[in-house]
């Protein structure tokens, strides 16, 4: 049975969720099978597509709501939280 998952990580100060950054973010999602979202500001974006990442405009401090929902969610969450805390410009 599929697993759900959410969690909360805040974007390191100095970095915002623009062209690296989200790529590494996307990159890191896109290992994953369950679906997984990234929220921000009251909007909410497929945590798998640059576009949609790029969109919702996340500054350094951010906190973002990762979720996850398939077989793999605990881990998806758990990879995506530590790519978010290591991110750098």
């Amino acid at each position: 049975m599929p697993a759900s998952s959410e969690s909360t990580v805040a974007l390191p100060a100095g970095v915002a969720l623009h062209a690296r950054p989200a790529a590494t973010f996307v990159k890191t999602a896109l290992r994953f099978r369950s679906r997984v979202t990234v929220g921000s500001n009251g909007k909410t974006a497929d945590a798998k597509s640059i576009l949609a990442v790029l969109a919702l405009g996340a500054g350094g401090g951010t906190v973002l709501r990762l979720s996850a929902d398939g077989i793999d969610a605990p881990d998806a969450l758990a990879a995506l939280t530590s790519c978010v805390s290591g991110l750098v410009e």
